[in-house]
């Protein structure tokens, strides 16, 4: 893999190795990130090894038709939920057959938040299948994250990956 200092790159990198010592792959399905994850790891030679796809499904309609999120969770607990994330997570792992699927939702700004979900409110959730077993964990945690819109997304994109080594480390 080609050397790039970039803090991306590096978390990028070390995801990859752990991915390949496990021959396992990874789906992503985005909202407030726009694909930003899915270009962070595809910009490392050598990701067809060990990335299958991304879905980016901004809108609502995008969640329930690429990734069968049923409408009633996103009319209940909105689209920036964890249980939106969740669905999203499980639903890309199991979709694009990987083991390990991130999901993002989120308000990025500078409009779109309410004093319930202000701006910079994103939503991860991470689903990992173990080979040894067919048991699924699935992660999701809500963030508040600081900033313009391309610093929000930003810091989704690190946090989602870093969030992940340390769950497939531990």
């Amino acid at each position: 893999m080609k050397k790039n200092n970039d803090p991306h790159h590096k978390l990028a990198r070390a995801l990859a190795l752990i991915l390949i010592e496990h021959n396992w792959k990874i789906a992503l399905a985005e909202s407030c990130t726009g694909g930003l994850v899915c270009t962070t790891l595809t910009d490392l030679a050598g990701s067809s090894d060990w990335f299958e796809r991304g879905y980016i499904t901004y809108s609502n309609e995008a969640k329930s038709e690429c990734l069968d999120v049923p409408v009633e969770i996103i009319e209940s607990f909105g689209a920036v939920s964890e249980q939106v994330a969740k669905a999203m997570a499980d639903s890309a792992r199991r979709k694009a057959d990987v083991n390990v699927a991130i999901s993002i939702t989120g308000i990025a700004g500078p409009t779109g938040g309410s004093p319930e979900k202000p701006v910079g409110t994103v939503c991860f959730g991470w689903s990992i299948k173990q080979d040894v077993s067919d048991d699924v964990k699935t992660i999701t945690i809500t963030k508040q994250f600081l900033g313009d819109r391309k610093t929000v997304r930003t810091q989704a994109c690190d946090y989602a990956l870093s969030k992940l080594l340390e769950l497939l480390q531990s």
